[in-house]
């Protein structure tokens, strides 16, 4: 069991450095579009050549649109969401990200009419305050935050949720080298239809791009789907929910050692606020359910 465990973690892990490595990117000259596409162009091409080697299984044609809609949905959450480290700390990015645990509740409610429970109400007012927190901002000093990547990360926050729930909904049925393959080509096909230009007459794409997108493929869009797609299984999706709760420090604790950004003690208090809370919702989803 420990080591399904551990293959969870580490996949949950994996995400979480995503953004400090992409701010190195930037630092070298490349591009939100260049990077967010060859990452999923390249995860994208891995995936289907296991998929060619394993289990080459056919898919209906309405289950083929609904997964490259969902991989659009994570397209534009990546792309978003590398976007907002240009303009705000890598650290303050994941924790605004992490909205959509509660921005999901609100998505179902409206489109579904499944009404929050009073416990994910409480949740919700919790993880705001320690979001509030978290992100270090200083209301009698005023914010240097800057808007801008405000406003794009809580879109991918908002966006991440709509591919929370589409991927929760569309093609779970056959091996998830095939569906995974189907949502990261709709995810590059996304990226690239928005970023059309800028990606097209690039002056980037060279061998040292490629290398950034291999690293971020392998572990933004190769290596979690694969050690969830084994470890989730054996350990359960609620203990897993848990678990997953990891790449939010394991991201903050990244961009402290790879960017050298500053950590301050109330920031931490706030990521560990934010972390009972979310453990909290998913104890009492999986209690509500076994009942």
């Amino acid at each position: 069991m420990f080591r399904y465990v551990l293959m969870v973690l580490v996949g949950a892990a994996s995400f979480g450095i995503l953004s400090s490595f992409v701010k190195l990117a930037y630092q070298q000259g490349y591009t939100t579009p260049e990077i967010s596409f060859i990452q999923a162009l390249l995860g994208a091409i891995v995936l289907w050549s296991i998929v060619f080697f394993t289990n080459k299984e056919r898919r209906k044609p309405k289950e083929i649109g609904w997964l490259l809609i969902t991989g659009a949905a994570i397209g534009i959450t990546t792309f978003l969401y590398y976007l907002s480290v240009k303009f705000i700390p890598a650290s303050i990015a994941i924790v605004l990200l992490m909205q959509f645990t509660w921005i999901g509740i609100l998505l179902e409610w409206l489109l579904y009419g499944k009404k929050p429970l009073k416990m994910e109400l409480i949740v919700t007012g919790v993880v705001i305050f320690g979001t509030i927190l978290a992100s270090g901002i200083k209301f009698n000093e005023g914010s240097s935050l800057s808007l801008k990547g405000i406003g794009f990360v809580l879109l991918a926050s908002l966006i991440y949720s709509i591919y929370i729930i589409l991927n929760s909904k569309t093609g779970k049925e056959g091996n998830w080298q095939n569906r995974s393959a189907w949502i990261m080509t709709g995810s590059a096909l996304c990226i690239l239809i928005v970023n059309f230009q800028p990606i097209v007459f690039s002056n980037h794409f060279d061998f040292h791009l490629l290398k950034w997108g291999l690293f971020l493929s392998v572990f933004g869009t190769i290596l979690p789907p694969a050690l969830f797609a084994v470890g989730i299984p054996k350990v359960g999706v609620t203990t897993s929910g848990l678990l997953m709760t990891v790449e939010l420090p394991v991201a903050v604790l990244t961009a402290s050692l790879v960017l050298g950004e500053n950590i301050t003690f109330v920031q931490i208090i706030g990521i560990i606020i934010m972390i009972a809370a979310i453990i909290a919702m998913n104890l009492k989803k999986a209690k509500s359910t076994s009942v």
